[in-house]
């Protein structure tokens, strides 16, 4: 008899949570606005807002944080994090900063000019975000397979060369790096194959262009390399990790989600004229660099994780994990982006709530009425998340619009995404007699998801 899937860990602390009624929970998205980011935690009975800093560590990494070295300058902590990043991505130079958009900030401050031009595969928010805050422009040169979500295809990531080539062309010299966000988290965490990855930076280099690779994610696009592309299964997560970053210029990452830490990110590069630039501004916002942001403790913490979560079978563990969520939305029928990417599962509004028009935000609507169902927290990655055009002011409807529903790594139990999946069931078996959706009361200019004040209609 064959073994049955197991958890690739065991349980050693647990944290309470709490149920709530229909009522309170109808009282607390009125007080909200309609916007799930202004809940209270404890208000929430499952959390699947996001990744970002939500797993839980493990017993190695918090026996390092004992350990930590909090010295401002030359802490022993620095140079335990730096020789792993070194030994995994390949990367000589690596500055620390405390999360992802941190670095983002660190790099483009130095890199992004008024009227810049950057391609990417599908820019994240933050990313788009610190480009087009400075007056530079972001154009997405995702493949088209992304804009399907029912297509199934295993590399639904990648970088549509064509499109690429096309921006490089018309915008020659005024592209200062493209980013390459591996797994790509707006389309649905898809990844992106070895190959697209290779024939990107070619790409690129052929028209004097660096790559950006934004790697929040890039243990799990590491593991869909193993199990998806040919000529990859006998290699090691850290082999494949080595190789793909041997293509690109520099990473900015993310640590909260692929290190496994609860905050935390850096910059690493090749570049010394890039790494010299960094550093200009690392110190003004961040902090000396050798800790950027970040304490001693929380980079032993890092270094630990990078080399746990680059293993097979935790990320075996957790990528098991949403395909069993995606199993059961196949049970009942529901809709997402096909296949169940590396993170989270990415429920398709449009095909759900087919009643309610793009101009009341479906995904926002699903994700309000998922909450109110069972108190299950997700996130719109859709037309609200997309804000408005800079130049006409118009909402981008031309996107994808999703609920996203992230799982945050070795914190839930499958009987967690049971709840998750009879939740949207619940919903789904109403979409008939859901034909409004929301208003925009209130909205920041940039990033207005976070902030936004909604009203229902």
């Amino acid at each position: 008899m064959e073994l049955p899937f197991a958890e690739s860990w065991k349980i050693k602390m647990i944290e309470p949570m709490r149920k709530s009624t229909r009522e309170e929970r109808e009282q607390w998205l009125r007080e909200a606005n309609y916007n799930v980011f202004q809940l209270k935690a404890e208000q929430v009975y499952i959390d699947c807002l996001t990744d970002s800093g939500t797993g839980a560590m493990s017993d190695r990494q918090w026996a390092e944080m004992m350990l930590g070295d909090e010295s401002y300058a030359g802490a022993t902590s620095f140079y335990k994090f730096e020789s792993v990043v070194q030994k995994i991505f390949g990367m000589k130079y690596v500055i620390p900063t405390h999360q992802g958009r941190a670095a983002e900030n660190v790099l483009f401050s130095f890199l992004v000019k008024e009227g810049n031009v950057i391609p990417g595969n599908a820019h994240f928010d933050t990313t788009k975000g610190h480009i087009e805050s400075r007056k530079a422009k972001a154009i997405d040169v995702t493949n088209d397979d992304a804009k399907d979500t029912q297509k199934v295809v295993p590399f639904k990531g990648n970088v549509g060369l064509d499109k690429l080539e096309k921006v490089l062309v018309e915008n020659k010299g005024n592209v200062p790096f493209m980013v390459l966000t591996v797994t790509n988290n707006t389309v649905g965490g898809q990844p992106v194959s070895m190959k697209n990855i290779r024939e990107t930076c070619e790409l690129c280099h052929k028209h004097g262009v660096p790559v950006v690779m934004d790697s929040a994610r890039f243990a799990e696009n590491a593991y869909f390399i193993k199990t998806r592309e040919e000529g990859y299964a006998d290699k090691t997560i850290k082999e494949i990790a080595l190789e793909m970053y041997s293509h690109v210029d520099a990473m900015t990452m993310s640590a909260k989600k692929d290190g496994v830490v609860n905050m935390g990110g850096f910059i690493a590069t090749n570049n010394k004229e890039w790494f010299e630039g960094a550093k200009l501004f690392c110190i003004p916002f961040e902090g000396y660099i050798t800790y950027g942001g970040m304490s001693g403790r929380d980079l032993n913490a890092l270094a630990v994780g990078l080399d746990e979560n680059t293993e097979y079978d935790m990320l075996h563990t957790r990528i098991h994990q949403v395909e069993y969520l995606a199993s059961k939305l196949d049970e009942y029928g529901i809709p997402y982006q096909r296949p169940a990417g590396g993170h989270a599962i990415f429920v398709d509004a449009d095909k759900v709530l087919t009643h309610v028009p793009i101009e009341e935000f479906p995904a926002q609507t699903l994700t309000c009425e998922l909450y109110l169902e069972a108190g299950v927290r997700g996130c719109e990655i859709g037309y609200i998340l997309a804000d408005r055009d800079p130049v006409t002011h118009e909402n981008r409807f031309g996107g994808l619009d999703l609920l996203r529903l992230c799982i945050a790594r070795r914190v839930y139990t499958d009987n967690h995404m049971n709840v998750i999946a009879a939740a949207l069931k619940n919903v789904y078996d109403r979409r008939e007699s859901i034909t409004r959706g929301v208003a925009i009361e209130w909205e920041a200019p940039l990033m207005r998801h976070f902030t936004v004040k909604l009203k229902r209609l």
